[in-house]
């Protein structure tokens, strides 16, 4: 049964079409905005079955060519696996069939299924010989609830370092973004964090271990955060706190070193994402740094979302002129869809109707893919479109 006949048209035909046609042209020959395409088809598939149905003929026809290193072929996964389409099990099936497997992201998409016709074949992965690959396959078959098995944790001592960063950031970062794991995985998350020296990635293990009821890594943060090296409790502090989900957040102020240490991208790309985390639950700590983000023009994205955190989390409307600038300027075109996007997460919905109706035309991928999600919004009356998994697909090109 074709997605379309389950999934209504929440996005305008105009933006539909045209990533229909950029897909199109994508599989023939391979662009240099591949990344930002594929971060645009995954954000809106959900939103269009003719778009969901592309990703699955794409997925198909990449699985054929055995295309699995491409971010296109990640985010097709991934998102099909969510959707849920039965179709895509003989291409899963073929993906699994190969010596790698499809890579993690297919193994990443499979544990989003429940398709039992996948059971069989996913069972055979997680018997490989190569370690990550069946650690890979188990932890996809606890998240399907088909295993609760303690193997798990006898292979993550065999994880080599680079298998650990990859699982890290393309099978556990979405994982935390989804239902919890069984507890079976927490010994194993146990083992991976002990021998992780990335405070950011360590932060995605022991979230994913927690979410599955393991509080082992909150109490290693919190007694990290009271009695470790001075130069690090701050940081400790804050990982505790992320885990606990619970309370005020440590009178620790953020800076762009720490926050980088605290995200799971690479330190060298000074990823603000938990400064924004902190900004969510209204830390005061975390407003003199989005002032100084959000002070002037608004000159790129993270200035952009430190304006929308103090103009909805903290009651400073100041910011809103310059948001509104940015929105209506085709001259900041790579961050004025998320200027109009904002503009509708904090509560100025006709005002982000008026400036986001342009952006369904816009040339510029990243533009037109938030004009589509303001679009779905404001037709469902409800529903918050910055969330980090947008930006980080949309904005930045990630393809978890």
């Amino acid at each position: 049964m074709s997605i379309r006949g389950q999934r209504a048209e929440r996005i305008d035909p105009r933006v539909a079409t045209r990533l229909c046609d950029e897909l199109r042209g994508a599989l023939r020959r391979r662009p240099a905005h591949e990344a930002r395409l594929a971060g645009a088809l995954r954000a809106l598939a959900p939103f269009s079955a003719s778009v969901a149905d592309a990703l699955l003929a794409a997925f198909e026809l990449m699985v054929k060519r055995a295309s699995f290193e491409r971010p296109l072929y990640a985010a097709a996964a991934r998102a099909v696996g969510e959707l849920g389409d039965p179709r895509s099990t003989q291409a899963f099936t073929k993906a699994l069939a190969r010596d790698d497997f499809g890579n993690f992201a297919t193994l990443s998409a499979l544990c989003q299924t429940r398709d039992p016709a996948l059971g069989a074949p996913l069972a055979k992965v997680a018997s490989s010989r190569h370690a990550h690959w069946a650690f890979a396959g188990e932890v996809a078959r606890i998240a399907r609830g088909e295993s609760a098995s303690s193997r798990v944790a006898l292979l993550a001592p065999k994880i080599k370092e680079s298998h650990r960063i990859a699982l890290c950031l393309e099978l556990f970062v979405p994982l935390t973004w989804a239902s919890p794991l069984g507890p079976a995985i927490g010994p194993a998350l146990s083992v991976l964090r002990g021998a992780e020296r990335h405070l950011g990635r360590w932060l995605v293990l022991a979230e994913v271990a927690v979410r599955a009821g393991d509080r082992a890594p909150l109490a290693e943060a919190a007694a990290r955060g009271a009695s470790g090296p001075q130069s690090s409790r701050g940081a400790w502090a804050l990982v505790a706190w992320a885990l606990a989900c619970d309370g005020p957040a440590p009178q620790v102020r953020p800076t762009v070193e720490l926050v980088a240490r605290l995200s799971d991208r690479p330190s060298a790309e000074r990823d603000t994402t938990f400064l924004f985390r902190l900004a969510r639950e209204k830390a005061p700590q975390a407003r003199p740094m989005l002032e100084g983000l959000a002070k002037g023009s608004l000159g790129d994205a993270c200035a952009v979302r430190a304006a929308l955190h103090l103009i909805r989390d903290y009651g400073d409307r100041r910011p809103l002129d310059a948001l509104r600038a940015v929105a209506a300027s085709p001259r900041r075109e790579a961050i004025r869809g998320l200027a109009a996007a904002a503009l509708f997460d904090a509560g100025e919905h006709e005002l982000a109707s008026e400036l986001g109706r342009p952006l369904l035309d816009s040339r510029h991928l990243t533009s037109l893919a938030w004009g589509g999600l303001v679009e779905a919004a404001l037709r469902k009356h409800a529903g918050e479109v910055t969330t980090e998994p947008n930006v980080r697909r949309i904005q930045n090109g990630w393809s978890e």
